[in-house]
C-alpha cells in the first residue's frame, strides 16, 4: 500500500477522508503535518511521520497518553496507523506562546508564570519507569554534535574535556529525583488556553523524545530560548512561578539552570549546524542567540570549569 492510500485509510476510518488539508509549519525533524477542516468546521491535525525517515510514532502516542492522565493539555489522538507513521491528533489551534508574546509584549510575562506553573503540575507525576534516564554522563556526551558539525576543527581532547567537566559539573549539583522531562518545552511548542483551567491552560507540543532527567532541564528550555528572545521579566517569571510550586530553592536552581543551560545550548550549536549543512540556512541566523545565552551562562560559578574547556570554541562567525 502506498503512503497517500494509507492515509486515506486511516482518514476514511476515521471520518475525515473528506476533510480539506492545509500544511501546517513542522520542525527540525522529517516530520510533516497538515491541518485538516470538515465541512462542518471541524479540525484536527495530521502528523505524517514516515518511518522510512527514521521516524516512529509510538513514543508520541505513549507520552500524550502520560500527559493527558496527568491532567496536561496534549492533544487527543483521534486515530493512528503506527506502521505506516500517521496519528490523527486534537487540534489545539494557532495561539502559540511565542505568537501571542509577540502580539502582546506585555502579556509575555504571564504566559511564562502560566509556563512555569504547568511544568511544576508535570513534574508532580513521576515519570514512567521506561523513560531513558538523562544522567550526566548521557547529557555530557550528548554534545558531541558541537564537535562533528559546528567545530569539527577543534582537536579530540577539546571533546574529551568538555565532555568531562560538564559531567563533573553536572554530578556536583545536589541530588534530585528524576522528573519528567520533555526537552523541548519552549515558546513555540505550547498553545495558549485561556478556555481551560490551571496548567491545562498551556497546550504542549512536540514531546515524543520525553526523558527522565533534572527538574531544571525543561525551566533552562523555556528560559533560555534559541528561537525568541525571552525578557528578563518573562524568564525571571516563569522561575518564580514554578519556585513558588514546588518550593525548591532559588540559588540551587540558579547553578541548575546555568548548567543545563550550558549542556542544552551546546547540543543546540551543533545540531543548528548539521541542520544549516543539510540545506536549512535558516538555523544560522539563530546562531548568535545561542552563543549570547552560552556565554551568560558560563560565567556562572557552576559551569567554570566548562568554560575552561571551552575557551578555544569559536564564536558562530568564526566556526561558520
Amino acid at each position: 500500500m502506498t503512503r497517500e492510500a494509507a492515509r486515506a485509510a486511516v482518514l476514511h476510518a476515521a471520518g475525515w477522508g473528506d476533510a480539506a488539508m492545509t500544511p501546517l509549519a513542522g520542525d527540525a525533524s522529517a516530520r510533516r503535518y497538515l491541518r485538516l477542516t470538515r465541512a462542518d468546521g471541524a479540525r484536527a491535525v495530521l502528523m505524517d511521520a514516515d518511518p522510512a525517515t527514521g521516524e516512529d510514532v509510538r513514543p508520541f502516542r505513549r507520552v500524550a497518553a502520560f500527559l493527558r492522565g496527568a491532567g496536561l493539555s496534549a492533544p487527543e489522538v483521534y486515530a493512528a496507523d503506527d506502521a505506516a507513521g500517521f496519528l490523527l491528533l486534537e487540534d489545539l489551534g494557532d495561539a502559540l506562546v511565542a505568537r501571542e508574546a509577540a502580539a502582546q509584549p506585555g502579556a509575555e510575562p504571564a504566559l511564562y508564570a502560566a509556563a512555569g506553573e504547568t511544568l511544576a503540575a508535570l513534574q508532580r507525576h513521576a515519570p514512567p519507569a521506561d523513560w531513558p534516564i538523562a544522567t550526566p554522563e548521557r547529557l555530557a556526551q550528548a554534545v558531541a554534535p558541537l564537535f562533528t558539525h559546528y567545530a569539527p576543527g577543534l582537536a579530540p581532547a577539546h571533546r574529551d574535556a568538555t565532555e568531562a567537566a560538564l559531567r563533573d559539573a553536572l554530578e556536583a549539583l545536589p541530588a534530585e529525583a528524576p522528573v519528567p522531562v520533555l526537552r523541548d518545552f519552549h515558546a513555540e511548542n505550547l498553545v495558549w488556553l485561556p478556555e481551560r483551567a490551571g496548567p491545562a491552560r498551556l497546550g504542549l507540543l512536540d514531546f515524543q523524545d520525553a526523558v527522565a532527567g533534572h527538574p531544571a532541564y525543561d525551566l533552562a528550555s523555556l528560559t533560555r530560548d534559541a528561537r525568541r528572545d525571552v525578557s528578563a521579566e518573562a524568564a525571571e517569571a516563569a522561575l518564580a512561578a514554578w519556585l513558588a510550586a514546588t518550593g525548591r530553592a532559588r540559588a540551587e536552581t540558579e547553578a541548575a539552570l546555568a548548567l543545563l543551560a550550558v549542556q542544552r545550548n551546546l547540543r543546540i550549536l551543533g545540531i543548528f549546524a548539521r541542520l544549516a549543512g543539510a540545506g536549512k540556512p535558516r538555523y544560522l541566523a539563530l546562531m548568535p542567540r545561542v552563543w549570547r545565552q552560552l556565554r551568560a551562562d558560563l560565567a556562572h560559578p557552576a559551569a567554570a570549569g566548562v568554560a575552561r574547556a571551552l575557551a578555544d570554541l569559536p564564536a558562530p562567525r568564526s566556526a561558520a
